[in-house]
């Protein structure tokens, strides 16, 4: 083969070119023989509203685009098999530029990215009238979170598998990426409470108030006796007990006091019910008894009142100063609508003699407090 000089000047200076090239691409020099490569997305993830198998949930995606995006260039995020897109519309997703909320729209406008979706593919395209700088951080919310473009009704529903699945994030923007996100069954939580209820009686001191009244606390109580001593005609009585409650019952508690019987002696002789053996259930103010001759329910009579003005099982309330009679029937004197937490109540028992009243140094009765919690 016969070699012109021009001949082989050319195989030459291809030899330069190519040597050249060889050491610039060699040493990571940028030239025209070095191709562009995709970047990965930075800082990508998804977070799940809920994570168990078969369920609807609200997607949250975050992720930050190193090489920007061109017009007209999308994003698309491709979920596996399993992950039913099915019902979704533009309504369902938002997307946020550099946490700016952008306006969507079936096809891409000026100032409003297109948002498409297929059987398992969601297509977000760029904005006719602008593209994204590098660096730009892309959120994307599908499912009822989203409300900036559109008010979202409808939820992805998660695959029945419970394992890690991977969501791409491709499309024709220069970058690409993946997150992951795991379904698993759900943890069911189970805890028992027991009922309780504390239900304690003490006694109270002498000279002590109760509920008002004028006249204080003539003897000290305990939790187990109410000694009246020896009573003086005309004059009032007032001794007293504070009952205390402790309950978890979601619908609160009543509790009630009732008597075996009237102020009895052996005699037979019988000191009545507030007001002269009437029996007054509705709270009254304290009168004497009218010590009738010929009528020994008015010779002297006892009664009750309570601190506690708002008790629900009670259609009428206790007022400052207020009293009831005993009775072999349960009256309400403690309550309330829901738990609580060491509750105390003042109970007052008041009782007072004419000078018509039989004596008797054993006048008796016997007192039972029921305290009923509604769980």
């Amino acid at each position: 083969m016969i070699h012109t000089a021009s001949t082989v000047r050319t195989l030459q200076a291809v030899a330069i070119l190519v040597g050249t090239a060889v050491l610039l691409w060699s040493t990571g020099v940028p030239t025209l023989f070095r191709f562009a490569e995709a970047a990965s997305v930075i800082d990508a993830s998804d977070t799940l509203s809920n994570s168990a198998p078969d369920s609807g949930s609200n997607h949250t995606l975050a992720f930050t685009t190193p090489n920007g995006m061109a017009i007209g260039q999308t994003i698309e995020l491709t979920f596996p098999a399993g992950f039913d897109l099915s019902g979704l519309n533009e309504d369902d997703v938002d997307i946020d530029v550099n946490t700016s909320p952008e306006a969507t729209a079936a096809s891409a406008g000026a100032g409003v990215w297109g948002v498409s979706t297929s059987s398992n593919t969601i297509t977000f395209t760029t904005p006719t009238d602008a593209g994204l700088a590098s660096s730009t951080d892309i959120d994307i919310r599908i499912g009822t979170n989203a409300v900036d473009s559109g008010v979202g009704d409808t939820q992805i529903i998660n695959p029945s598998a419970t394992t890690s699945y991977a969501i791409d994030i491709g499309g024709t923007m220069p970058d690409a990426g993946q997150v992951r996100v795991a379904i698993v069954d759900p943890v069911t939580v189970s805890a028992s409470i027991e009922a309780t209820l504390t239900f304690t009686v003490s006694g109270v001191n002498a000279n002590q108030p109760v509920n008002g009244s004028p006249t204080t606390t003539a003897a000290t109580t305990t939790s187990v006796a109410l000694p009246f001593g020896t009573l003086t005609v005309d004059e009032s009585r007032t001794l007293a007990q504070d009952l205390t409650v402790t309950t978890n019952a979601d619908n609160g508690y009543t509790v009630t006091v009732e008597q075996t019987s009237d102020l009895q002696s052996t005699t037979g002789a019988t000191i009545d019910g507030f007001i002269d053996g009437a029996y007054t259930v509705t709270p009254s103010s304290w009168q004497s008894p009218s010590a009738l001759i010929a009528n020994p329910d008015t010779y002297g009579h006892w009664g009750l009142t309570s601190d506690d003005n708002a008790i629900p099982a009670r259609s009428a309330q206790f007022g400052s100063d207020e009293w009831v009679s005993g009775s072999t029937t349960p009256i309400a004197i403690m309550g309330h609508d829901g738990p609580s937490l060491g509750e105390v109540t003042r109970v007052g028992y008041q009782v007072e003699i004419s000078s018509l009243q039989e004596a008797g140094d054993d006048y008796t009765t016997t007192l039972r407090y029921i305290a009923t919690p509604t769980f």
